[in-house]
This record gives C-alpha cells, structure tokens and sequence, in this order.
C-alpha cells in the first residue's frame, strides 16, 4: 500500500497596492511576537532561572534532561575536542571558515575606539577611558539548525575587544554532543571554553555562575523565544547585547531586478523559522506578479519547505508602490532587519534611508553575504528596533569610564557655577564641597 502525504499548503502571500494598508500590515508583522502569551512563557522562564540560581550545576543537568532528553555530564568540553572537530571538518569548509573569520576579524578590528583625552579652557584634564569587561559568555544556537557563523560573529568582537575569559553555551545534540561545526568555529575563533547547556538555563548560568559555569559581565547571542525572554530578565545583573526577535528582510526592488533573485533572497529568511518575515516591496507590478510564483517554484523540493512556506503564508507580505520615495519610508516605518536595495541605483536609495540593521545594495550582495562572510556583524536589530540599536559590535564587550582631574585654577574658574548649580536643586553638600576649597585659594 503507498503511504499518502498531505499536500502542501498553498502560497499565498499578502500583496497590497495601498500604502496605508501596507503601513497597517508592517506594524502588525513588527509586533508578531508582541502576543498575550509572552507572559505565561515569561513565568515559565522565571522558574527555570531560578531553579538554575538556587541549584547550580544539578539544575543544570536536570533541566537539560527535560527539555533536551540528555544528561551533559560533565557540562564542559575539553580543548582538545574543539580541535578535534576543526580536524574532522572537511578541507573545503575550513577554508571558508578561515576566510570569514579573517574577514570578520579584519572588520572588526576597525572598530576599537579611542581613548579621549582634552585639555579644557583652564587647563583641566578630561577623558574618557576604555576597558573591556572581564567575562563573556556567548549563546550559540542549536535547535532547528546549528549556527557556526554565530560564533564567529559574536567571538571576533568578544576578543577583539580583549575579554580576557570568553565561554560558549550551546545545547546538546540528541546523543549529547553539539554540532562538530560550531565546536570547530570556536577552535578557530580561540574560544577554548565550551558548554553543552542551552535554553533559559544557559543564560541563567552565565548570569549567576554555577559551580561550573562563571558569571559572565555580558551575554550576547541569539536564540529562541526561551533564551530571549531570559535575556531580558537577567538583564541588569550582567549586560546583554539585544533581545533579539525573528529574523526578517526587506528588499526594495525596481524594474532592473529579477524575479528568481528577489525569491531566493525572501526564501533565505523564510527558511529560518515560522515567524520569520519576508517582505517585498516594488515599484514593478510586473515583479510583484512575478515573485510568488517564482517562490512556488523554488520551493519545489526544498530541504526546509514546510517552514519556509508557513513563514510567507503567515508574514510575508508583497507591497506596490508608486515610487522609491514611497517604498523608502514605509521600509523605515518598518525599521528591518535586512534591507536589500535591487534597484538600479541602490547608492542615493541608502543615503535616503534612515532605519535599517543592515542595507545590502545591489544586485551582487545578497543578504546571505553579510550572514556569513562580509566582515559587519550579522547579530542585528529585530521587530522595529533599528529605530535606536545597532549591530552587535566591539563596543558590546566594552565600558568606558570618564576621567576629570580639575586644577585649582579651574574650579576657581567655575565653583561659583557649580555651587549656584548644586543650591538650585536643593543640595547644600554639594555647594559646600566647592565652596570649602575656593575659600583655600
């Protein structure tokens, strides 16, 4: 008897020509993650960080064997398993390994800031000093798919910056072990701390130290709505870089792009997760006709096309404009993650844009470049937040601390300002401690 399978669900991806309609649905794609449920989820997460702070290593364990069915004991890696995955690793995907890392590490070693140091009018020193945190630790994701480049981008900027310990959490596989390629990255990263925990737990260990994992100063790292949640509660007891949501990309295309490019590229983040978003937006209402079925197309055997398909039906979305200035500002109504510029003059379009985690312009950089190769950082700003935040950079793993040493002619200069200042708001000390050394001079 021939086993019968459902058949797959049509495409039907939204298309609008009406800007105040597309303005609607881009917000509504924006908050896709903003639902009633977060809130039993966030109670859930607060649980298990608990469980992790009052019981260290054995909560650890336990959780891990609950959520992932195995027991990580013990939780860390030794080195030389981490150079063994980079011998086992075939020649050629070492070699593209070493090439992003090299230009990952070029790009962000432009990236260091300076220290200030001035001289100010009366002969006081003013500046301001960087110093990275002490302690890093890295989530590396591990469920739907294993994420080498991840560790890459979020271990460059750690070193670079000059983390003097930087750890690797990542869940274990289904017999235990995480993926040989992410072990390989860390390798080539230098990276020689490793554990194999993932989900809430893992940030709460990196939060709160157990008797294996340290406290961490900053965790950075993408990863499911778990990990997600217990960023943001932890946050305030260790630094954090972004709460980050599902992935998404815009493209902005004319008349000059093509049809099977533009699908591919939409497909490159619809194959992520269900809630990823895939929006196009065209002054070509030929390519906006043309796309959708060019995606039917390549869906056809497609490893992830289940997922690929739910993430279109569900946000993606076509919109017609009736020009590059209108589809430019619902794109920074939007804020995107990737922004894609197929247009035949992509340069003047970036200039115009002003909300964007990263624009790809023209037709030889497809958004999967800056995810792997490039050199800028692929961890960017989700659901709108590029409005305030950027990529995840060198300056996540550093402070900066301000340094002022005055000279008795410079308060001389300026105490009566301070002390008309401090008696405006109420504080008599303040004026007092300017006051008592001015009646030295």
């Amino acid at each position: 008897m021939v086993a019968s399978h459902p058949a797959p669900t049509a495409l039907s991806i939204t298309c609008l020509d009406d800007p105040a309609a597309a303005a609607s649905r881009l917000e509504a794609i924006a908050d896709r993650t903003g639902d009633g449920r977060l809130r039993q989820e966030e109670e859930k997460v607060a649980a298990i960080i608990e469980q992790v702070r009052s019981g260290g290593d054995r909560a650890l364990l336990d959780l891990s064997e609950r959520f992932d069915g195995v027991r990580p004991d013990p939780l860390r890696l030794p080195a030389e398993r981490l150079r063994q995955a980079w011998e086992d690793t075939p020649a050629s995907l070492r070699a593209a390994l070493e090439l992003a890392h090299q230009r990952i590490l070029d790009f962000h070693r432009r990236q260091r800031p300076q220290d200030l140091s001035v001289e100010g009018p009366h002969g006081e020193r003013l500046g301001r000093r960087w110093r990275p945190v002490e302690r890093a630790g890295l989530y590396v994701p591990g469920g739907r798919a294993a994420y080498p480049s991840t560790v890459l981008m979020n271990a460059v900027p750690a070193i670079v910056a000059g983390v003097e310990r930087v750890v690797i959490v990542t869940p274990p596989g289904p017999g235990g072990e995480p993926n040989t390629t992410v072990l390989a990255a860390a390798h080539l990263a230098g990276v020689e701390e490793v554990y194999r925990v993932g989900g809430a737990q893992a940030v709460a260990a990196l939060a709160f130290g157990t008797e294996t994992i340290p406290r961490v100063d900053v965790i950075s790292g993408p990863g499911n709505l778990w990990v997600t949640l217990a960023k943001k509660a932890v946050y305030g007891r260790v630094g954090i870089d972004a709460l980050a949501g599902p992935s998404e990309v815009l493209v902005i295309a004319d008349h000059t792009a093509r049809a099977d490019q533009v699908a591919a590229d939409l497909m490159a983040q619809a194959e992520h997760d269900p809630l990823a978003a895939a929006i196009l937006i065209t002054t070509s209402r030929e390519l906006a006709e043309a796309v959708p079925a060019a995606i039917e197309t390549q869906l056809a055997g497609h490893p992830r096309a289940a997922i690929t398909r739910q993430a279109l039906n569900d946000w993606g979305l076509v919109v017609v404009t009736d020009d590059l200035e209108q589809a430019a500002a619902l794109s920074d109504r939007f804020a995107p993650e990737h922004l894609e510029l197929l247009v035949e003059q992509p340069g003047p379009l970036a200039e115009r844009i002003r909300q964007a985690g990263a624009i790809f312009l023209g037709p030889w950089t497809p958004e999967a470049v800056g995810d792997y190769l490039a050199g800028p950082n692929h961890t960017l700003p989700t659901s709108g937040t590029a409005r305030f935040a950027g990529a995840l950079s060198v300056e996540t793993f550093l402070r900066h601390t301000s340094l002022i040493a005055f000279n008795q002619r410079a308060l001389a200069a300026t105490g009566g300002a301070v002390i008309e200042l401090a008696e405006s708001e109420g504080l008599h000390s303040h004026a007092e401690s300017v006051r008592r050394r001015l009646a030295e001079a």
